[in-house]
């Protein structure tokens, strides 16, 4: 397995929490929460919950990475902005092309895909196992500003200089040949 992490080259900040009642740390997604493309995929988003948040949290965004993709520039598969500071949970398919589920004023922006909505794991045939990290950022600003067409590229470069803290969790996907 590869052994690049996205964060290593950011400035460290304070780790927190995150847990999921739909995947555990280390494991693989389960069938639902990969792409519809694959075989029991549903591209339903994970449940989330987080806790522990440095002081002067104002704001969080989650994300979900795989440097894994064969895309010289990793796949990002989820983006969601601006979750209130009192918000600390987002409910399983929470991520659907609606998002109905996310508090008010939060909002997702297109992934990879170009789809503003979760899109599940789907690592190509063969290809062996990807990592999928599921970041909890937590942000000193109550608003990223980002416009919601924005990239999950253009959200992370302007969280930069922001984040206060990173909750992290890792899930696996790899598809047979």
């Amino acid at each position: 397995m590869p052994t690049n992490d996205p964060f290593a080259r950011l400035p460290q900040v304070a780790s927190f929490t995150v847990t999921s009642t739909t995947v555990t740390d280390g494991a693989a997604w389960p069938p639902e929460q990969c792409s519809s493309g694959l075989p029991g995929g549903k591209d339903i988003s994970p449940q989330l919950s987080w806790s522990g948040a440095p002081n002067g949290t104002k704001s969080y965004a989650v994300t979900i990475y795989d440097p894994d993709a064969p895309t010289g520039s990793g796949f990002w598969h989820w983006a969601v902005a601006d979750i209130p500071a009192t918000v600390t949970e987002l409910s399983e398919g929470a991520g659907d092309d609606t998002g109905s589920q996310l508090p008010k004023g939060v909002y997702q922006l297109p992934n990879d895909a170009r789809v503003p909505h979760y899109i599940g794991a789907a690592p190509p045939a063969g290809h062996g196992q990807h990592r999928y990290f599921i970041v909890v950022h937590a942000l000193d600003i109550p608003g990223t500003g980002v416009p919601a067409d924005a990239t999950p590229a253009v959200l992370g470069f302007t969280m930069a200089g922001h984040t206060l803290g990173r909750a992290v969790l890792i899930a696996t996907a790899e598809t047979s040949a």
